[in-house]
């Protein structure tokens, strides 16, 4: 069982360690020595301190290397090793960011980031940047770095997360926005949805899908002959999607998922997680009473353990319980929207990826 959030332990941003590697590299070329653990000071004001995993110099520059803690949370670089190689840059050219080993780069626009530069988000860049200035002015030195940021395995890392779909290509990106990570956090799932959305309106999408999981997913791209990019990772975040559609409109808009999850849309849930929404099974049977007619049958549906056996029970009445829950499902997720020009559609898939029904616009 799952410990309660306020007993999971945080962890730290690879842009935090990213901060940290780039203090100590830029701390050992001003002074020959890595200082160990090195602090830093984070965007809210903490001040946490990170052991040196690794520590290299030459002429004219230094790396540091910071084993990244992401604490209780299932992160997939937890435990990657995060370095910094700092240089000296020509006189004037302020702080350069370099993408090394395993850091992306970004290829589309939408990003926060620009075309051509390396995945290094805006938050850890300032980090980072506050970081060579602070050194600069207390050793009375130049502030003219080129910072190259690598973390070796992270080409394979990323392949797990969601920059191949963004665009950004050859690794991972370097993130934060806080410094900390919140184990089981919603929140940077949700920001990599609307990251989604900025993608696919730039490159001029008018019709993006968002898939409680790979099956739904699957179905719904060879329905609409989707591209990638207009692919959202939305998993249980309906609610995170539809709200930033809501501001950042596309002109058409498919949610696909299981039987049980667009039963919860229905419902009216828009965060459709099992531990933080459930099934009613009142509501589902009186759903198919509607559609089978049948007060016996809805009865039994009442007393059901799961949706899918309520599904079962519907026998040949399982297509158009579906469609009953689609039309549910959409009026939900229109309600979201308020009056923001995107047509919705629904489509209801089952655990082998076929289409059970769709609540189309109108």
């Amino acid at each position: 069982m799952q410990p309660p959030s306020d007993q999971l332990k945080r962890g730290w941003t690879t842009g935090a360690c990213a901060t940290a590697a780039t203090r100590a590299a830029f701390t050992a070329l001003l002074t020959g020595e890595f200082p160990d653990p090195v602090q830093i000071v984070l965007p809210k004001g903490q001040t946490p301190s990170f052991a040196l995993a690794a520590e290299g110099k030459g002429d004219g520059w230094a790396q540091a290397g910071i084993v990244k803690d992401a604490g209780d949370d299932p992160d997939v670089t937890h435990g990657a090793l995060i370095l910094s190689t700092v240089r000296r840059g020509m006189p004037g050219s302020g702080v350069r960011f370099l993408a090394g080993e395993g850091v992306g780069t970004v290829t589309l626009p939408g990003l926060p980031i620009e075309p051509g530069e390396p995945a290094i988000n805006p938050v850890p860049r300032a980090m980072m940047v506050e970081t060579i200035e602070s050194l600069a002015k207390t050793h009375n030195a130049p502030g003219d770095v080129e910072i190259e940021i690598s973390v070796p395995e992270g080409a394979e890392l990323a392949l797990k997360t969601w920059n191949p779909r963004l665009g950004i290509k050859g690794g991972l990106s370097i993130l934060g926005t806080t410094g900390i990570v919140n184990p089981f956090s919603c929140s940077a799932w949700i920001h990599s949805i609307h990251r989604g959305i900025d993608v696919a309106r730039a490159q001029g999408r008018t019709h993006v899908a968002g898939a409680t999981g790979s099956t739904s997913e699957k179905a719904v791209k060879a329905l609409y002959d989707l591209p990638d990019e207009a692919l959202l990772d939305m998993g249980d975040f309906a609610g995170g999607m539809l709200k930033y559609l809501r501001k950042n409109p596309v002109r058409n808009v498919t949610i696909a998922g299981g039987f049980a999850k667009m039963a919860k849309l229905g419902q009216g849930f828009l965060d459709l997680h099992s531990g933080r929404s459930q099934v009613d099974f009142n509501w589902l049977a009186d759903r198919l009473g509607e559609v089978s007619g049948d007060d016996a049958l809805s009865d039994k549906a009442r007393a059901a353990n799961t949706a899918l056996e309520v599904l079962q029970l519907a026998g040949d009445k399982g297509d158009a319980l579906a469609a009953e829950i689609a039309t549910a499902a959409r009026v939900t997720a229109v309600q979201t929207l308020r009056d923001a020009p995107c047509a919705i559609d629904i489509v209801v898939v089952d655990r082998q990826g076929r289409i059970l029904a769709r609540s189309a616009d109108g």
